[in-house]
């Protein structure tokens, strides 16, 4: 895909040349590489739910982890936008709050209830300064005055902690923060999301990245067709 960016922008680069006298070959001579589907992976509804079963809340760790994963499925935030929330920067009794994604774009995400209960809970248990909204809890203590970004949890860390779930949930292939960002549009779209609605809440620049999707969509277009085609009536 990026091959292709480059070739898209020397074509561009040949058709101004031209029109300004140079002698250069033709575009037309500048073939796009061939693209294979992407296949998305995701999580259905029975796996999200054992996934978040296998959390165990009885503790400040657990509370927190239940909390990221419902965020990252009600969300779809990328996990380099989570480990960088800071507790002031979420009105959870909003329920929506703003993020800069990929290139500087801003978009705002949505809070699910779930999200908001996990995520008051695992907060109500915070006593500490930080302002990190997730912080970790193995390492250097606070008594060694460590600063805010020390304190914070890191991307691997996340990824850590939801192949370590997903084990305990039984789910055969390995899934990370990407796979609930797929889970959570593939959950729109499946119940009624226009393609267009979610490209801007995954904060897609393009609306070709966000038809990586169009497992869900052509079904849904199926079952339209079926419904709705009157070559689908039966006459008695």
């Amino acid at each position: 895909q990026t091959q292709n960016y480059f070739l898209v922008a020397l074509r561009s680069l040949l058709r101004h040349l031209i029109k300004t006298g140079h002698k250069v070959i033709s575009p037309e001579f500048i073939e796009l590489g061939k693209q294979k589907d992407r296949k998305v992976e995701f999580l259905k509804g029975d796996q999200l739910k054992r996934l978040f079963e296998a959390v165990d809340t009885t503790d400040e760790m657990g509370l927190r982890d239940i909390a990221i994963l419902e965020v990252l499925f009600s969300t779809g935030l990328r996990v380099s936008e989570c480990v960088a929330l800071n507790r002031e920067n979420v009105d959870i009794k909003k329920g929506e709050f703003g993020v800069i994604g990929k290139g500087g774009k801003a978009r705002v995400v949505f809070l699910s209830r779930r999200a908001k209960d996990t995520l008051n809970t695992y907060l109500a248990t915070r006593v500490d300064p930080y302002t990190a909204l997730f912080i970790r809890y193995f390492g250097p203590k606070e008594d060694e005055e460590l600063s805010d970004d020390k304190m914070r949890l890191s991307a691997r860390s996340i990824e850590r902690m939801i192949d370590k779930y997903r084990k305990e949930a039984n789910i055969l292939f390995p899934i990370g923060p990407h796979i609930l960002r797929h889970s959570y549009a593939t959950d729109l779209l499946s119940h009624g999301a226009d393609l267009r609605s979610v490209q801007e809440m995954l904060g897609h620049k393009n609306i070709a990245t966000t038809q990586i999707y169009t497992h869900v969509t052509n079904l849904r277009l199926k079952e339209i067709h079926e419904k709705y085609h009157s070559g689908n009536t039966v006459d008695n």
